[in-house]
């Protein structure tokens, strides 16, 4: 069973404290990030982060398991990034 394998037989979670703290279950990897905002790809979709001072705390890849400190100000899921590249206006322009 490989590290991917491992990630997919966890359950997705998210628990915030107080706005400040917040830890997520089921993260496959994170996309990108800055102190404003995180993208991570989860076992159930793309989850986007906005708050103000955000970092990184801990980072488990083998289990999955992501915390953020700083001041959360909304989560949102997404659609997949990848289609959003595939609908660009250059892939339209040449359909």
């Amino acid at each position: 069973m490989d590290k991917q394998d491992a990630i997919n037989n966890y359950n997705h979670g998210i628990s915030l404290l107080e706005r400040k703290n917040l830890v997520i279950t089921g993260v496959k990897k994170i996309e990108n990030f800055d102190s404003e905002q995180f993208l991570l790809d989860t076992i159930m979709g793309f989850l986007m982060i906005k708050g103000e001072g955000l970092e990184l705390i801990k980072l488990d890849t083998m289990q999955g398991n992501v915390s953020i400190k700083g001041l959360i100000h909304s989560m949102t899921y997404v659609e997949d990034t990848k289609k959003d590249k595939e609908n660009s206006i250059f892939n339209r322009l040449f359909k």
